[in-house]
């Protein structure tokens, strides 16, 4: 198994949304923001190689957005998936299966295209097998005023009326289709059923920390972005979570995290804290 960064952009976020009730004097020490209080947040996938398979976890915002869309999101930076694959000699016809995180607009987004004639969508990746759960499928496409306007449906019904749907079983076997190094862990306080992948690497566990845990900025427990919809049941499964990620140090990809692309944490007499941070091909 060979596991690769694929880096799809960059877009900008309101802070206070990014941090909830925490004041800006203390999450500006990590994530500074610009004039308009705004800061800079990554669209960072994962490239899994193992074998014939080819997985990308999620898919970052896409570019079939309009120009109003985007104005609110400040797009910068030179990275996009296509050249990111491009550089690990890639193609998106090369990826075998596409496992979504949750089915917000800047993690899914890149999942669907215009057609050929740009009066209609298709999946982006032609030869792919995507991954939901039906929990999420049902929370996403009958959505909730709150996250209403991250759900967008050009972004999600393609995928389904391809054909190339398939469902991970939250109480079943929650591999990746019986993927021999790929768990799944589920989380409810951001957005119904969001699902972590747990990547077994080099004697290692990798988790792919998607909306859990935005950045290294967000590891005590406080700190849980304005955009979760049960923001004190995100505490409780940080919580949890960190306890055994310090307990097993595991390695967090960090999905949206501008500077730091992986993280350890570990215990401390005032609870788990960021134990270090450094990049990816650091690892082994």
């Amino acid at each position: 198994m060979q596991l690769h960064v694929i880096n799809t952009g960059y877009f900008k976020l309101d802070g206070g949304a990014m941090f909830g009730v925490v004041p800006k004097s203390l999450w500006s020490r990590t994530n500074p923001a610009d004039d308009n209080n705004l800061c800079s947040w990554a669209m960072r996938s994962l490239l899994i190689e193992d074998g014939n398979r080819l997985i990308l976890v999620d898919t970052g915002i896409g570019n079939k957005q309009s120009e109003k869309f985007f104005s609110h999101y400040f797009l910068h930076g030179d990275d996009s998936l296509d050249k990111s694959l491009a550089a690990k000699g890639f193609s998106r016809d090369d990826i075998t299966d596409v496992f979504l995180t949750h089915l917000h607009f800047d993690h899914c987004g890149g999942a669907i295209e215009f057609n050929s004639s740009k009066d209609g969508f298709r999946p982006a990746f032609k030869n792919a097998t995507f991954w939901s759960n039906e929990e999420h499928w049902k929370w996403a496409t009958e959505p909730n005023p709150r996250e209403k306007a991250s759900f967008l449906k050009e972004n999600i019904l393609p995928i389904q009326e391809s054909g190339q749907l398939k469902f991970i079983d939250r109480n079943g076997d929650r591999t990746l289709n019986a993927l021999e190094g790929i768990d799944v862990f589920f989380a409810d306080g951001h957005t119904d059923a969001q699902m972590l992948p747990m990547i077994n690497y080099k004697g290692q566990k990798i988790v792919f920390m998607a909306d859990l845990l935005p950045s290294t900025g967000h590891v005590p427990l406080p700190y849980v972005m304005g955009y979760d919809t049960r923001p004190l049941l995100t505490m409780n499964e940080k919580a949890a979570f960190l306890k055994e990620a310090a307990d097993q140090n595991y390695v967090l990809f960090l999905e949206h995290d501008s500077v730091n692309e992986c993280c350890t944490v570990m215990n401390t007499e005032k609870g788990v804290r960021l134990d270090r941070s450094f990049s990816f091909n650091e690892i082994g």
